[in-house]
């Protein structure tokens, strides 16, 4: 039988030397000092059987579990709490393989850990790196004014109005540091509501079509939305992820550029929103670690153009939080689109006209 226990085995066969050694022995003893028969005997070395292998069964089994769990116990591969003795095996072979699959997932669990202290260190040294850059500028400025420059009057104003700007990009990033760690930790409250989602998309063209106007960037639509797009969703937060996913756009836009958004329907209750651009684009070892904390592409241009190096971490967390979906696809050297999916509100799932179709 090839579930049958290999201790059962160990068990049956010493039992059978026992038993038979133990019978000889008696027949023997029969044989010289009393009259010899068989029935006797017979019974003898069944019940001698009978013992011999539960005793040994048992014992094997008592030795067995003592040691694994001295083992485990030395090894730290399980808590000694998950160790009962209906739990271990003294089939070794199945034991073999329990411990390896213990061995394997604690070697994984290792990695993991390793792979976090990784990011961890790497978070924490772009976080002193953003911050430190600002608080130095400020306390620059505010030096120079104290060794003396306090006391001309256009000196004076420009600084503090430097300083002001370094103190403004550190509130920048202390805000959305507070935003990423509640949407990470689920503290963030959405408030969802039917909007209208191209209203939205131009609200953003506006607040920041001054911002593109410096690259030369158009920021248009792909057509003329003459009707209201209808969604479900937390307005102010949409309104976060489509101006961060411009600004990005227009900070990686080539001058004269374009960047076009488009509101397609993806299912019968869903919409897709896509941002493209005709920008820089992005080198594919760098896509799956755009979403990450305060990673950049270029380390050294992408700063002068400012920003908390979090926008499309935050992006990626309120879109998560609606439960929607984020993709990315990029060309280097070519552009780059960024899309998101909504739940249409219910009163608009029954016409969809102004909404282009893929």
């Amino acid at each position: 039988m090839p579930n049958f226990k290999r201790s059962y085995k160990f068990a049956i066969k010493t039992s059978l030397f026992i038993t038979v050694l133990l019978t000889l022995l008696v027949s023997v003893f029969l044989w010289m000092r009393y009259e010899f028969e068989w029935e006797p005997v017979a019974v003898f070395g069944l019940i001698s059987y009978m013992f011999s292998f539960f005793i040994i069964q048992y014992r094997v089994e008592h030795f067995i579990y003592k040691r694994v769990k001295k083992i485990y116990d030395n090894v730290t591969l399980l808590d000694a709490s998950t160790l009962r003795p209906n739990q271990i095996t003294t089939d070794m072979a199945t034991l073999t393989r329990e411990v390896e699959k213990f061995a394997e997932d604690k070697k994984l669990e290792i990695e993991t850990l390793k792979v976090r202290e990784t990011y961890r260190k790497e978070f924490m040294g772009n976080v002193s790196h953003e911050l430190k850059t600002p608080l130095f500028t400020v306390q620059g400025y505010i030096l120079t004014l104290l060794d003396g420059a306090l006391k001309d009057k256009s000196v004076r104003k420009k600084y503090l109005q430097r300083a002001n700007k370094g103190v403004e990009r550190l509130i920048y990033i202390v805000k959305d540091l507070d935003m990423i760690t509640k949407l990470e930790t689920g503290d963030l409250h959405l408030v969802m509501e039917n909007f209208n989602v191209v209203e939205v998309i131009q609200n953003s063209f506006d607040l920041l079509e001054m911002k593109a106007a410096k690259k030369d960037i158009t920021l248009t639509f792909d057509m003329d939305y003459e009707k209201p797009i209808w969604v479900y969703a937390d307005r102010e937060r949409i309104q976060q992820v489509i101006t961060n996913l411009v600004v990005n756009s227009i900070k990686y836009g080539k001058k004269g550029g374009t960047t076009e958004i488009s509101i397609e329907n993806l299912i019968k209750n869903k919409v897709i929103v896509r941002v493209t651009d005709n920008g820089e684009g992005i080198e594919k070892t760098h896509i799956p670690r755009l979403f990450e904390r305060f990673f950049r592409i270029d380390k050294s241009g992408s700063r002068k153009e400012g920003g908390s190096g979090l926008g499309l971490s935050i992006v990626k967390h309120i879109i998560e939080a609606h439960n929607e979906k984020i993709y990315v696809e990029s060309v280097f050297g070519v552009g780059s689109e960024f899309s998101f999916t909504l739940e249409k509100s219910k009163s608009s799932l029954k016409g969809t006209k102004a909404v282009k179709t893929q």
